[in-house]
């Protein structure tokens, strides 16, 4: 088990019984036919997703989410293009459900309409329920303007979810009694160049139903873990990172009737065991 130096990570509570759900995680894999730039080894991420992949099906999980950068930049749309149908290929060889999260990677060439049109992702955000649990994806992908994201139109620092957007989660959450988990690419539990500007608003959207377990999140490229107003935030280790097989990172998710989670991890991504915290529990 592993938490950031200074925070202090819950145990999930002893019988808690069999998981009622189990979601393969992966993140920032920024797949691209280029040479590798500083530690960043875009071709390596093929065969990274392919093995995570492999993991995700001999353990049977219910089901797949890709926390964004899929893919990183060509020169062409064409070029990015082919970087997508390449990674989707080896991604939708996982036997059940994908769900996909926007990341800035990949519509940097490519508009939002051109990543959907080109792999299993659905247009977010969206929701839907699985074994008595209530799934959120959101989409950070907008200027602080609302301009989505697309065609070389942002900063990358510049990243929000939009007031429509946060009027959406909290209907979706008011609408559901169910236990929540939320996927984002962009960081919901800091401030600063990787956050959502708005992330204290929609951490306050989430405490205010107390239902809402924890967020996982990638973009930052490295592990970290905060509790928050009675929610668990994770946020995963990039796959990108490192030239060797095992520089790599996934992690399988559990979900316990309790609302207990399990998050083991392969490779570089740190395991964490956490027990329902008690805002979330009210």
């Amino acid at each position: 088990m592993a938490a950031a130096p200074g925070l202090a990570v819950t145990h999930a509570a002893e019988g808690a019984g069999p998981a009622v759900i189990r979601i393969g995680l992966l993140t920032d894999p920024h797949y691209a036919d280029i040479p590798a730039k500083g530690k960043r080894h875009y071709r390596e991420s093929l065969g990274k997703v392919r093995a995570a992949v492999g993991r995700f099906n001999e353990a049977k999980a219910d089901f797949v989410v890709e926390l964004g950068d899929l893919i990183d930049e060509a020169p062409t749309v064409e070029g990015e293009i082919a970087h997508l149908k390449t990674v989707e290929a080896e991604f939708a060889k996982f036997r059940g459900p994908r769900h996909y999260v926007l990341g800035n990677h990949c519509v940097w060439t490519l508009t939002k309409e051109q990543f959907h049109a080109n792999c299993g992702a659905k247009r977010s955000p969206y929701s839907w329920d699985q074994a008595g649990v209530h799934f959120i994806v959101l989409d950070a992908c907008f200027r602080a303007d609302g301009t989505a994201y697309g065609a070389k139109n942002f900063k990358w620092t510049d990243t929000e979810i939009p007031e429509a957007q946060r009027r959406w989660l909290a209907e979706d959450l008011a609408a559901t009694r169910k236990p929540t988990i939320v996927f984002a690419h962009q960081r919901l539990d800091i401030s600063g160049d990787y956050a959502v500007k708005s992330a204290a608003a929609v951490r306050e959207i989430m405490e205010r139903t107390g239902n809402v377990l924890a967020v996982f999140q990638g973009h930052h490229h490295r592990n970290d873990y905060r509790e928050i107003g009675g929610i668990h935030y994770c946020t995963l280790m990039a796959m990108v990172e490192g030239a060797d097989p095992g520089d790599t990172a996934s992690g399988m998710l559990e979900v316990f009737e309790n609302g207990s989670l399990k998050l083991n991890g392969a490779f570089k991504q740190s395991s964490y065991e956490w027990s329902r915290a008690a805002r979330a529990s009210q």
